[in-house]
C-alpha cells in the first residue's frame, strides 16, 4: 500500500504554439469526453468514475459523460475503447480484471492491453473481502471453510463476470482450501448482493465498504479481507493471514486508459487532470471513507510499467487456478 501511495511529480507538457495563428490548433479538449466503464452500474468502478467525472469536467472545461458497456468480465468495454479513434474523446475506466486477469482467463483476447490501450493514470486501490450469506448459518471463517470442504460442489458463489477480480479471488480461495463450488455470474454487483442476501449464492468477493451494510444488518457476513491489514470499513473482520490462509491475498485497482495511439499531450493532460481531481479534498475523503485510497502522483510511464508487473504477477495465478472463460 505504501508503494502505491508514493508520490511522484506529474509533468504537464504543452504543445508549442505554431508560428502562424491560422494554423494553430485549439488545445485539447474541444469536445465532450466520454469515459466508458466496462462494468455495471452500482459497483465500485461505476461509483468511482461518477465521483470523478464532475470534477474532471470542471478541470478540463468540457462535459465528461460516463457510459457503461457491460459484458465478458469487462472485456467488451475494453475492446470497444481500444477500437475508438485516438482523438481524446473516449477513455476507459479499467481494472486489473480486464487489463491483466483476462490474459490468463481467455485463450484469445480481441485486444492487447499493452498495445491497443494507452496507460493514462490509476485512480484507486481496491482491497477485497469474501462475504458469506447469513443463510449458511456460519458466523466465522473457520466454520465457513469447514462447510465448503464438507460439501464439494454443493454451493455456488457469485461475481459480476468471469475474469473479474471477484471471480478470480473466489476461485483462488477455493483452490487454496481444497473445496469446489459453482460460479454464477450477474450483470452487476447489485444483482450479486441481492443473490447473496437471499441465499441464492453462498458467498461473493467484493470491496469491504460495499459489503459492510450487509455485514452490519446481518444478511451476510464478511469472513475475511484479502489484504495485509484489516479494513476500516469492517475492523472486526480478520485478514486472510489471521484465519490461517498465510500469504493469500487479492486486490484490484482502477485506472484510466485511452485508445492506443492517442497523442502524448492528450494523455499527459488527462493524467494531470485525474491527479488533480483525486487531490480534491471532498473526493479524496470520499474514497478514504470507502476504503479505496486514491493512487496519486503517477506518470503514464509508471502506470504502464505497473500494468506490466501486474500481468506478470496475475496471469500465472489465474492459469494455476484453472479458471477459464472460453
Amino acid at each position: 500500500m505504501t508503494q502505491l501511495r508514493r508520490r511522484t511529480a506529474l509533468a504537464l507538457p504543452f504543445a508549442a504554439p505554431l508560428a502562424s495563428p491560422a494554423l494553430a490548433q485549439a488545445p485539447w479538449p474541444t469536445r465532450p469526453i466520454r469515459i466508458v466503464v466496462a462494468f455495471g452500474t452500482g459497483g465500485g468502478t461505476d461509483i468511482t468514475t461518477r465521483l470523478l467525472a464532475p470534477r474532471l469536467s470542471e478541470i478540463l472545461g468540457q462535459p465528461v459523460v460516463v457510459e457503461n458497456r457491460v459484458g465478458a468480465g469487462g472485456t467488451v468495454g475494453a475492446d470497444y475503447v481500444a477500437k475508438q479513434p485516438p482523438n481524446g474523446e473516449t477513455f476507459l475506466l479499467a481494472t486489473v480484471s480486464n487489463m491483466a486477469l483476462a490474459l490468463g482467463l481467455y485463450a484469445r483476447l480481441p485486444y492487447d492491453p499493452l498495445r491497443d490501450l494507452a496507460s493514462v493514470a490509476p485512480t484507486v486501490f481496491i482491497p477485497l473481502a469474501i462475504s458469506a450469506s447469513a443463510r449458511l448459518g456460519v458466523t466465522n471463517a473457520q466454520d465457513f471453510i469447514a462447510l465448503l470442504r464438507a460439501n464439494p460442489g454443493r454451493f455456488s458463489y457469485g461475481s459480476a463476470g468471469a475474469g473479474t477480480s471477484g471471480h478470480i479471488c473466489s476461485s483462488s480461495f477455493l483452490a487454496r482450501i481444497g473445496a469446489t463450488a459453482e460460479h454464477v455470474t450477474y450483470r452487476n454487483p447489485g444483482q450479486t448482493f441481492l443473490a447473496l442476501q437471499q441465499g441464492e449464492i453462498a458467498f461473493t468477493t467484493d470491496i469491504p465498504s460495499l459489503l459492510a451494510p450487509f455485514h452490519r444488518d446481518g444478511s451476510a457476513r464478511m469472513m475475511f479481507v484479502t489484504t495485509e491489514e484489516r479494513s476500516p470499513s469492517a475492523p472486526d473482520v480478520p485478514t486472510a493471514r489471521e484465519i490461517g490462509l498465510g500469504e493469500f491475498k487479492a486486490y484490484s485497482w482502477y485506472g484510466i486508459y485511452a485508445p492506443g495511439g492517442t497523442p502524448r499531450p492528450i494523455v499527459d493532460r488527462m493524467a494531470a487532470a485525474i491527479d488533480q481531481a483525486l487531490g480534491d479534498p471532498t473526493i479524496s475523503r470520499r474514497f478514504d471513507d470507502m476504503g479505496t485510497p486514491a493512487m496519486r502522483g503517477w506518470t503514464p510511464e509508471r502506470f504502464s510499467d505497473f500494468l506490466r508487473s501486474e500481468i506478470d504477477l496475475w496471469v500465472p495465478l489465474v492459469r494455476a487456478s484453472g479458471a477459464r472463460a472460453d
